[in-house]
Order: C-alpha cells, then structure tokens, then sequence
C-alpha cells in the first residue's frame, strides 16, 4: 500500500518520484485553486498572484523544474518513469506558454470570473474535510478576494497584438451574478452549519468577509464595464500563428490546424450520407402516412431538408425543463445496467450526482463532468446540466428542448457518465501515476468520450429506441463540426452566418445551441478540436491493437475488417473489447501518444512484438 505524506501526496519511491512530487507542490503552490480542485488542501485559503511578480515566479518555477527533469537519464528511469518524465516536460512546457505567449489575465475578463467561480465552488461543493477546515479556506479566499479583483483589473491592460476582447467582457459581466451567488452561498452555509453547532465562530467573520467581497466584485463589474471597456476590442480570436502554436500542445502532435480541418471536413461530409441512409430507413416510422420525398442524387438542399424532418420528428420527443435531471439520472442507470449485462466494462464505485451547472459556468457549454481530483479520495463527480434560459424567452427555451431530445439526452448521459467521463476519470485518479492523474490531458478525456459513445452503439445500446441511430451519428457529426468551426473561428475569419449555415443546414442543429456554440468558440481555443481528434487516435489505437491481436492469433490481416465510418468493426481474431476498454483508462489521463505508447507495449507483454 502506497505510504501517504500528511499533505495527501504518496511518499516517494525514487529519486525521480521525489522530483515529481516537488514539482507538484510547486505547482499547487503557484496555482492554489488548481492545487484545491485537484484535492491538495494546503493552499485552499490562497489566491494565485496575479502580479507581475507572480507571473515572473511562475516561469521561473517552471523553468526550474524543467532542468531538473533534464538531468535524469533514461537509462535511470524505468519504462514508467521514461514517458512520466516526458509527460511532465510538456506540461512545463505548456506552462511557459501560458504565461509568457498566451497570458489570458492580460487580455481575457472572463479568465478571472473562472478563476473565482471556481476557487470558490469547490471549497463548497466538496466535502473532503470537516466544515471548520473548509469554512475557514473559504473565509480566507473571500477575505482575499479584494486583493485578487484589484490586481486582475490592473492586469487587463492588453497585449500589443491582442486587446482586451469585448466579447470576453461582455460575457464576463453576464456571468459575475453567478460569482456573487456564491458569495451568497458561503454565508448562509456558515449560518447553517452554526445551526448544527459547527463553527458558530465564523458566522460572523464570514458575513464581514461577505460584505468586502460583493464591494470587490461591485468594483470589478464597474472597473470591467467603464474603465476597461474603453480599450476593448474584438473576440479574442488567436490567429493562424498562435492559434497552431496552442494546438499543438492541446493536441500532443503535430497535427496542423489545416489537418484537422481537412480530415473533419471528411468526415462531416460521410456522416451526412449516413444520415441521410438513416432518415429514409426511419421515414416511414417517425412521420407514417406521409410519402418519402423523392430526391434526385445531386439535390443537396433536397438530402438535407428529408434528414430535417426525421430530426424534427425525433426532436418533438423530449422532456420539460424541470424534467431534464432525473431523465438523465434514469438514463444512467439504465446504460449501467446494460454494461453490467453485457461485461462491457467495469464500473465505478464513486456516487454520480446529476445536476445544475453553476451559474458561473454556464456560458461555457449544455453539460459537463466535474469529477473529484485524485487526492480527493471518495469524493462525488458533478454531471452538470445547463438548464434553458428562461430569460431568452419561449422561442429560445422550445429550441433548447428540441435539441436535448429523449435520444439527444441518451447520447450526453454516455458521453458525460457511462462509460464517458464520469468512468474514465474514476478509473484515472486510481492510477498510481501522478503525472498522469494530476496533469490530465483534454483531448485524452474527450476523445474517450466521443469514442465510448460510438462502443455503445455499436454494443447495441437504445437499439429499441428509434430515434438513437439518427441522434448519434448526429452527435459526431457535431464534433466533427466542432473542429471545423475552432479552427476556421481562430485561422479564418469565419463569420457568424458561415457558422449558422455549418451548424445549423450543415449539422442540423438547433439554432439555440449553434449561438452557444458560436459564443464558446469565440470565448476558447483549440478546446473544441479535441472530440474529433481525440476521438480518431482512439480509433487508430483500437485498430491497431485489433491488427496485433489478430497477427499473434496467427490470422491474415484481412481478418481485421476496415471501420465502416468510425467503428462498426464487429469481432476480430484474438480483440477483447473490454480487456482494450480497461487498458486504455488504467494509465491515468495521459496524451494519447503516451497512452498509445503505454497500451501498445503492453500488448507486446501479452504475446505480441512491440518496438520500446
């Protein structure tokens, strides 16, 4: 059994342990609410700073400790510590590039709305420690909160090449009640847990506190909307040249931003005619009595407006707002039961809670995984929902539900639960390496999700369910259209009417969720490349392990059939779907060219020749 520090950090077996544990401490010490969400609890009282100072301390840490990674040699190393040591040189990497390229808190508002939001939600949505502890990190961040939004506001000052972008100030502004709320919220759980006779003391401290921090954000809301509203400009959009740069470390790879676009594009373009199979398959079962259109083979408009109106039919079956929750709840725990009964995968033990998203998060996306770090041990993972607006009026509220339909919802519970986030990152905080757990890569996590959607329904999953076949080929063709519209929003200019016309008559999307789509696209970077991409070197692992299975079973390469699209493969001589499913999550979250590496060598321990 793994020996653990009194800071929660396992005690380390070798010299280059240890240097990975400095590292993180470092880091968690540099970026404390990344240290609190990630379940390192000695800096939960702290803000990162945001000074110049601060920024300059944290290069020089990265730098540090990038030399000192450099001095190990391999030959010193064993096999896991040889791509940890590379895992975590990119990360540093990163890091540099972040402070020193990128530098969002000079010219991003809404970086800062995160920055708090989250630095406060966690502390109060977990409950790793006793009140007394978490109440008293919390108090110490909201009697720091002052500091932190004056030295935020003195840092907007714009990059020469990138002004403060107004679309990030507006949506920051739009999203500062949500911070405030939970402001709101720590007073009152100080009151409640009082109630019970758990730290009565902070009652008051935490209502002074809350006091200063309203006044901060007051001043941040006015600091934002008329001081440095006059210098901005703009969407924030990177630009070919560092828009490349900060894909390629999204990405591990080289892969250029004109790759993506070239092989979504493909892609996008073979799921439309699958589609449009599908929809004349299920004409006759979603719109009965009502004759199929003829469509001549090089009528576009005509392909697409038939697959419209099956969508549309699929779409009128759907819940009420207040509904949405305990369908997805319900929904995962059906899909649970099917992978029980089918031995797809092992399933976690950790509770699963389906709820709002925060209303500091809502801007962001429809749902997320917030899943506890790896040493939170125990601890709930969030499926948030982002609920319809009502404020944006019945129109936009009836667009939202027509979009997370019943078989719309059935695709997110996978991607969001199980066997997607929710799963994968359970079994990733079980990893021993914390190079991997703690530095989780994105585009791993994404891809996995896209890529277990598609395990699912070729498995079988909501085969009796009409509507399913149509909904998940839809659901990738949007993250293929999600990769197109990241890299032509950064690289190319691309328009607000050529996004509708890709999302809305290419992707058949709803308007409500193309116009989010189109905000998050503008409000981040290379994030939404990660579905699509991810979701291929999935694909490219599995067919290669399947290739090497079949050749140590001694068959023909012609036994392992081409994807149909993406999977649809069936059986192969000597593949085990759920031995590959577990090997894939048991590294942690790591760039997918190191979990390729790690899964592959692997499978040459298991009877298979596989180069180091």
């Amino acid at each position: 059994m793994t020996r653990l520090r009194p800071d929660g950090l396992p005690e380390p077996a070798s010299a280059f342990g240890a240097a990975v544990v400095d590292l993180i401490v470092d880091v968690f010490e540099a970026y404390p609410t990344w240290g609190t969400a990630t379940g390192y609890h000695r800096v939960d009282g702290r803000w990162p700073d945001l000074s110049e100072r601060g920024r300059q301390a944290r290069l020089a840490m990265a730098r540090s400790h990038a030399e000192a990674l450099a001095a190990f040699e391999d030959a010193d190393l064993s096999p896991d510590e040889q791509v940890d040591r590379r895992i975590l040189t990119d990360e540093l990497e990163k890091v540099v590039f972040a402070e020193e390229v990128l530098r969002e808190e000079a010219w991003n508002p809404l970086s800062i709305v995160y920055l708090v939001g989250g630095g406060l939600f966690d502390l109060l949505s977990r409950e790793f420690a006793p009140w007394h502890a978490r109440g008293a990190s919390l108090l110490a961040r909201l009697e720091g909160l002052p500091a932190l939004t004056t030295a935020a506001l003195a840092g907007l000052t714009g990059l020469p090449d990138r002004p403060v972008g107004l679309l990030q100030l507006d949506t920051a502004l739009a999203q500062l009640s949500g911070v405030t709320e939970l402001v709101d919220l720590a007073q009152a759980e100080a009151s409640r847990r009082a109630e019970r006779g758990e730290a009565p003391e902070l009652v008051a401290a935490m209502a002074k506190a809350g006091e200063s921090a309203r006044r901060a954000l007051d001043e941040l809301r006015s600091g934002l909307d008329e001081d440095i509203r006059g210098r901005a400009a703009g969407e924030g959009r990177l630009g070919p040249e560092l828009f490349a740069r900060k894909l390629r470390y999204t990405l591990g790879s080289e892969r250029s931003p004109e790759e993506v676009r070239e092989q979504a594009w493909a892609d996008f373009r073979v799921v439309r005619a699958e589609m449009g199979r599908l929809a004349r398959e299920l004409w006759d079962t979603w719109l009965p009595g009502e004759p199929l259109p003829v469509v001549a083979a090089d009528d576009v408009a005509g392909a697409s407006a038939l697959v419209q109106r099956v969508l549309d039919a699929i779409a009128e079956q759907h819940q009420r707002p207040e509904g949405l929750l305990a369908f997805c709840e319900r929904e995962i725990a059906r899909i649970s039961e099917f992978v029980r009964e089918r031995e797809l995968i092992t399933l976690p033990d950790e509770p699963l809670r389906v709820t709002w998203t925060p209303t500091f998060m809502r801007a962001a996306a429809r749902a997320f995984l917030d899943s506890p770090g790896p040493l939170d041990r125990g601890q709930p993972s969030y499926f948030w929902i982002t609920p319809p607006d009502e404020a944006e009026g019945p129109e936009a509220v009836a667009s939202y539900l027509r979009e997370e339909n019943d078989a719309s919802l059935r695709c997110l519970s996978i991607h969001e639960g199980i066997p997607g986030h929710y799963l994968q990152l359970a079994a990733s905080n079980a990893c021993p390496s914390l190079a991997r757990t703690v530095f989780t890569d994105g585009m791993f996590a994404e891809g996995w999700a896209v890529y277990v959607t598609q395990v699912m329904y070729d498995a079988g999953y909501a085969a009796e369910d009409p509507g399913f076949a149509l909904q998940h080929w839809k659901m990738y063709l949007r993250a293929a259209a999600n990769a197109i519209l990241d890299v032509e929003t950064h690289t190319g200019g691309m328009t607000e009417e050529e996004a509708m016309s890709l999302m809305v008559e290419g992707a058949w999307q709803e308007r409500d969720e193309a116009r989010g789509k189109w905000l998050r696209a503008r409000l981040s970077s290379t994030q939404l490349s990660t579905y699509f991409v991810g979701s291929l070197e999935m694909w490219d692992l599995e067919m290669e392990v399947r290739r090497r299975r079949a050749a140590a079973a001694g068959a023909p390469a012609s036994a392992v059939p081409p994807q149909r699209i993406r999977g649809g493969v069936g059986e192969s001589p000597g593949f085990d779907q759920r031995a590959h499913l577990e090997a894939v999550i048991s590294h942690g979250t790591p760039p997918l060219k190191w979990c390729r590496q790690l899964v592959l060598r692997g499978l040459g321990e298991a009877g298979g020749s596989v180069p180091a």
